[in-house]
């Protein structure tokens, strides 16, 4: 069974880092298949905010120069780096899976087809 699992994240105050980490278990997904990150903040709609698939990756306008996203294929694990935080950056952030090896990087929710059950972030102003 494939299981995603968020760490890392918390209560911090804008202007601070953080680094989320996502723990893969049960299948080692292919550097071809696009692992992501997206968040739900209060209110509204889920968002990408970035995948790498190879060395590729791709970023959420909202979050680019301040978000990296990176992966450890070893581990097989995925990381977020967050500098720069704001207020605005607050939601409960999930990471995902895509079990197809594509072309490109996808950047809707649908493509991916594993999910982690999510850690909050709270950026406090």
């Amino acid at each position: 069974q494939v299981q995603l699992v968020e760490s890392g994240g918390g209560l911090v105050q804008a202007g601070d880092s953080l680094r989320l980490s996502c723990a893969v278990s049960g299948r080692t997904f292919s550097t071809y298949s696009a692992m992501g990150w997206f968040r739900r903040a209060p209110g509204k709609e889920r968002e990408f905010v970035a995948a790498i698939r190879v060395t590729s990756t791709r970023v959420a306008d909202p979050v680019k120069g301040r978000f990296t996203i990176s992966r450890d294929n070893a581990k097989n694990t995925v990381y977020l780096q967050m500098n720069s935080l704001k207020s605005e950056d607050t939601a409960v952030y999930y990471c995902a899976a895509d079990r197809i090896s594509r072309s490109t990087i996808p950047t809707t929710a649908r493509a991916y087809d594993y999910w982690g059950q999510g850690t909050q972030v709270t950026v406090s102003s």
